[in-house]
């Protein structure tokens, strides 16, 4: 809600999403993982945006959560979401390639069936 409606860095044009949150044992430090529609050279500068904004964003959060100390924000483009994206695309080529060869092998078999061997 704080990256919504509270950041007004003109850095943020495509509107980060937060896709994980690892926080440390003893609660210190929450590496935030975020994706960012655009450019490289867009999710860069978001990125540096919200860094930038860790602080202001942090002391947000211990008001808001009522902590006695909220976790410093790390900030990281999430790479594992692209990762996962491109593993998505690859079997789905893989499966539309069997699909085309199931269909030539059933197209073979008809053929040899009206071949007169019946």
């Amino acid at each position: 809600m704080i990256i919504m409606r509270e950041l007004s860095d003109p850095r943020l044009t495509g509107m980060p999403s937060i896709t994980r949150v690892k926080v440390s044992a003893d609660l210190s430090i929450a590496d935030v993982y975020v994706t960012v529609m655009g450019t490289t050279g867009q999710q860069t500068a978001a990125l540096n945006a919200l860094r930038h904004s860790a602080g202001m964003m942090r002391t947000k959060l211990t008001k808001s959560l009522t902590l006695r100390q909220a976790p410093y924000l790390k900030f990281h483009l999430d790479e594992d979401l692209k990762k996962e994206l491109e593993m998505m695309e690859l079997l789905e080529k893989v499966h539309a390639e069997n699909a085309e060869l199931d269909r030539k092998r059933a197209g073979q078999g008809e053929a040899s069936d009206s071949n007169g061997e019946g």
